[in-house]
């Protein structure tokens, strides 16, 4: 079952979302940092969670972006987030397809990600050249249009995004804010 987290979730979706980047090939470890983050300056536009008998097995963070063309409407999606024992089940797929159509029903422009081109390209993702994320690989930067145009510029996360990591003693990062 997805549905919108609850405030018992909160804790749950911490975890989880540590659990699931812990191994992770591309990941700054500050994932499930960002979800608190995104929640405490109240810009989680969606967050949903992935239930499985009782116990959150998935999460999906969305969030406003701005892009300095003026374009309005769009977001992006993530951090995404499957215990390492239910990963590749279909439960991240299942997560982003109920994240972009709740973003088509709520009258959304848009939606970015960062994130690989061959797994996101079958729910219509694609790199837009002219639509940049700083300091990434154009071809990971990706984006998906809901009968809008294609904006073209810089795109800009959340300032939550640039939490720091803990450090080695285990102590909270800095949230520079």
């Amino acid at each position: 079952m997805i549905r919108p987290e609850s405030p018992g979730d909160v804790e749950a979706i911490h975890a989880l979302t540590a659990a699931a980047f812990l191994n992770g090939p591309h990941t700054s470890h500050t994932e499930h940092l960002i979800v608190d983050a995104l929640r405490a300056a109240e810009q989680l536009t969606l967050s949903l969670v992935h239930e499985r008998d009782g116990a959150l097995i998935g999460h999906v963070a969305v969030s406003p972006v701005t892009i300095r063309d003026g374009s309005r409407g769009w977001f992006g999606l993530g951090p995404i987030s499957v215990l390492p024992e239910h990963q590749g089940q279909g439960v991240g797929s299942e997560l982003v397809r109920a994240a972009l159509e709740r973003l088509r029903e709520e009258g959304a422009q848009g939606c970015v990600l960062l994130g690989e081109p061959a797994y996101y390209g079958r729910f219509g993702f694609r790199a837009v050249p002219g639509l940049v994320l700083p300091g990434v690989p154009p071809e990971y930067f990706q984006a998906l249009a809901f009968d809008a145009p294609l904006p073209h510029g810089e795109v800009a996360y959340h300032e939550a995004f640039d939490v720091l990591p803990p450090d080695l003693e285990g102590n909270p990062g800095d949230d520079r804010g």
